[in-house]
Order: structure tokens, then C-alpha cells, then sequence
């Protein structure tokens, strides 16, 4: 490291330092403020209020759904977004420098269950240097890095060649509606980072997934003489078992050593049944909805043909499908699979940044899930890399928590990547 980068290191993170109780603030005050789908805007205010105190010019606009839906890759179960905000905050470089584009969720996913959580869901509660609600490790822990990371850039004076482009989306959690709006309104750059909750991992592949519903049909009979029927429920058994082997076959196909980690590389997953409709008839008709993972190095297209191809092969093991198949629809959510070469120069000053704060070299690994990633890399021509503060474990999950101190080191790896990434104006 040359003096003069050590010097701006030390000056970064003596100023996040300086700076700590009024980034654990701002975390609390995102915390409590509930986020989930349309209910993003009194989130999205607090960081207009922070983008205009550093100093960056901000756009501020509700996607047009009805344009939206007209897009390959748009996915959401709405299409009318009132209320619900993206925010964009630019910091235009001196120019001949690389463009950044930072970008993380605002949304959300409901609390689920509130007798699990041991403190109220949108506390924003400090306990032992860990901070609790939801939403702190998905994603507003990382958000909060990102805006760290340019006030620390603003106030130091540091002037960048390159543009930083920092975005609050929406819909990151129902398929990334609001970062295909931004990319629709123009929003570009040479790379992206996205800090989810990577546990400090640097994943330049994610995996992307969609969902499906199977419809299994029987024949109601009396359960008193269920063997005049056939139950849509025993079937389903056997649809399950079905997919279960294709997960398998898949899974084996993958040989990346980013995988190697992760048990289960693209699961498919069924997440909800629902079947039959009285406890004394055989069950006619179940539905199946689940989760089908895509991996980085194959399309959309190609997963659901290969899924549902296989759900045909049902007649060679059971007659019934021959004359009753199970139908196949895809809906809801879905996430693009993205991937960034292990060599690009993204990956290798994130790296050195993070061994310069960290004092090691980082984990990389692939995303055991999909993100918004996948979107600003295949529509938005951004190679964009992912990595985060959070943990990965707890997004998603009663009590809810990301460590400060996390929070804290990630700004400054990503303020450090962003210097020499964009460049510095002598």
C-alpha cells in the first residue's frame, strides 16, 4: 500500500469511527421504520433526508408498473406502485474515472409470527453490540454501509474521477421490480455492489430461481370406501419424490468450486400444498407451489423446460398421469441468475480493500440465493458483485439482528473500493 492510500484509509476510518453513533442511529431509525411491500415510502424519506445532507443530487419516482410488466424480466404481484418510491442519489465524478453503482433494497418481508421475536419487530434495539428488528441484516445493515461509505468519501473531500451512482429501490424482495425500473430509466455503470447479507463473503455468482404451481388431480370418492377413488394427496407424494430426483440430478451437474460450501448448490424447493376439501372424502385436487433454483451458468428458459420435460416422465411411473397429467404454471416471483468472471477488477479491488481493512483475504463464494444482482448484470450490462455486513442466516427470521461493528467495516471496505475503483482527482 503507497503512503498516500494508507493516509486515506486511516482518514476513512477514523471519520466512520468519529462518525458511529450517528450511522447506529440512522440503522435504528431505518429499522423502525416498517418497510414492507407498500409501505416503503416513510423508509425511502429518511434517505432523501441523507442523500441531500451529504450532498448528492437525488431523483425520486413511483415505476410505472404498467410499463414495467411489459419487460421479460419484470416480476411482482403488483403492478400499480403509489407510494412505494425508488430513490437515486448521484455523485458526479471529475470525469475519465470508472462508474459505480450502489445498490440496496428498502423492502422488506413481514415479521411472520410476533410471539418469536423476543423484542418488538420493528425495535431497532441495541443488545451486546448487535442490533435487532427486521430488516437490520436484509438489507438496511448494508444500506446503511453504502451511506457511511459516501459521507465519508463527501466529507474527507475526496474528489473522484468516476460517477457513484447510490439506489433505495423497491421490490428487491417479490423479484426486483425497482432496480429493472432504474436500469429502464437509464441507471448504468462498469460495476455494481450490493452489500446483502454475505456474513463478509464476496459472491460473484448468484443463483436465480422461479416459482411454479403443479396441479395433481384424483377422484373423490367416500372415505368410507376410499378405494373407489383415487387420492390427489398419495399422487402428490409421488410428484414430490419426482422432483426430488431431478434436484438431485441438477445438483450434480454443478462442479463449481464456489459451491462447494453450500449442500444443496439450486434446490427446488415446495414450500406450499394445498389439497382436498373434506376429511371424509378422497382428496381430488392438490396444488403444489415451490421454488425452482437456476443456476448462474444457465438460463431461465432452460430451467423450465428442463422441469417441465421431467414432469411429463410422471406417466412412466404411474399410469394415472398418462391420462391425468399434472400441469405445470409458472407465477409470482422470480430472480435472474448472474455471474461475474472470478477475473474481473471489481473482484480484485473489492478483495484488496478487504484485506486492507480486514487484514486477510476474503471468502469467495457463490449466493445461496437470488438477488438483484442477477438483474443489473444481465439487463442492466452492469457487472455487479455482492457483499455485505448481514447475516445470512438470520434474514428472514424471528429476531432479526446484524453486529454493528460489521456494519462499520464494511463502509470502509466499500469507501476504499470506491476510491479505487472510480479514481482520485489529484
Amino acid at each position: 500500500m503507497t503512503d498516500e492510500k494508507h493516509m486515506l484509509r486511516e482518514q476513512i476510518h477514523h471519520w466512520l469511527q468519529h462518525n458511529r453513533d450517528h450511522g447506529i442511529e440512522l440503522l435504528q431509525k431505518l429499522v423502525q421504520a416498517n418497510s414492507t411491500q407498500g409501505n416503503e415510502q416513510y423508509a425511502q424519506t429518511i434517505v432523501i433526508e441523507k442523500l441531500r445532507k451529504i450532498g448528492l443530487k437525488v431523483e425520486v419516482w413511483e415505476p410505472d408498473g404498467k410499463f414495467l410488466a411489459t419487460h421479460p424480466y419484470f416480476a411482482s404481484p403488483r403492478k400499480d406502485f403509489k407510494g412505494s418510491p425508488n430513490v437515486v442519489g448521484i455523485l458526479k465524478g471529475t470525469g475519465e474515472g470508472r462508474s459505480i453503482i450502489l445498490n440496496g433494497h428498502i423492502d422488506v418481508v413481514p415479521e411472520g409470527d410476533i410471539a418469536q421475536w423476543d423484542h418488538q419487530p420493528y425495535s431497532g434495539k441495541v443488545i451486546a453490540g448487535k442490533l435487532y428488528g427486521r430488516g437490520a441484516t436484509d438489507m438496511k445493515g448494508g444500506n446503511v454501509s453504502l451511506l457511511l461509505a459516501l459521507s465519508a468519501i463527501r466529507a474527507l473531500g475526496i474528489p473522484l474521477k468516476g460517477d457513484v451512482i447510490f439506489q433505495s429501490v423497491i421490490e428487491e424482495e417479490s423479484g426486483g421490480a425497482g432496480t429493472l425500473a432504474a436500469i429502464l430509466k437509464g441507471y448504468k455503470a462498469d460495476a455494481a455492489i450490493i452489500p446483502e447479507p454475505t456474513n463478509m463473503k464476496i459472491f460473484p455468482k448468484q443463483q436465480g430461481s422461479m416459482w411454479f404451481r403443479l396441479t395433481v388431480k384424483g377422484r373423490s370418492a367416500h372415505g368410507g370406501t376410499r378405494y373407489e377413488g383415487v387420492c390427489a394427496i398419495e399422487k402428490a407424494m409421488l410428484v414430490v419424490e419426482h422432483i426430488r430426483e431431478l434436484e438431485k440430478r441438477r445438483n450434480e451437474r454443478i462442479h463449481d468450486p464456489l459451491y462447494e460450501k453450500i449442500p444443496i448448490p439450486i434446490p427446488i424447493n415446495i414450500g406450499k400444498v394445498v389439497g382436498g376439501d373434506w376429511p371424509s372424502s378422497v382428496a381430488d385436487l392438490v396444488k403444489l407451489e415451490g421454488r425452482m433454483g437456476i443456476s448462474p451458468d444457465e438460463t431461465m428458459n432452460h430451467a423450465k423446460m428442463e422441469l417441465e420435460t421431467w414432469i411429463k416422465e410422471l406417466k412412466n411411473i404411474d399410469q394415472w398421469f398418462n391420462d391425468f397429467p399434472v400441469s405445470i404454471e409458472w407465477f409470482g416471483a422470480r430472480w435472474v441468475p448472474g455471474a461475474v468472471d472470478l477475473s474481473h477488477e471489481m473482484i480484485k479491488t473489492l478483495s484488496a480493500s478487504y484485506s486492507e481493512v480486514i487484514g486477510k483475504e476474503p471468502v469467495i463464494e457463490a449466493s445461496p440465493w437470488g438477488t438483484d444482482g442477477g438483474l443489473l448484470t444481465q439487463a442492466g450490462s452492469t457487472p455487479t458483485i455482492v457483499f455485505g455486513p448481514g447475516v445470512t442466516e438470520k434474514a428472514h427470521f424471528p429476531n432479526e439482528y446484524i453486529e454493528l461493528d460489521k456494519v462499520f467495516e464494511a463502509a470502509e471496505i466499500i469507501a476504499l473500493t470506491v476510491v479505487d475503483w472510480c479514481g482520485v482527482e489529484r
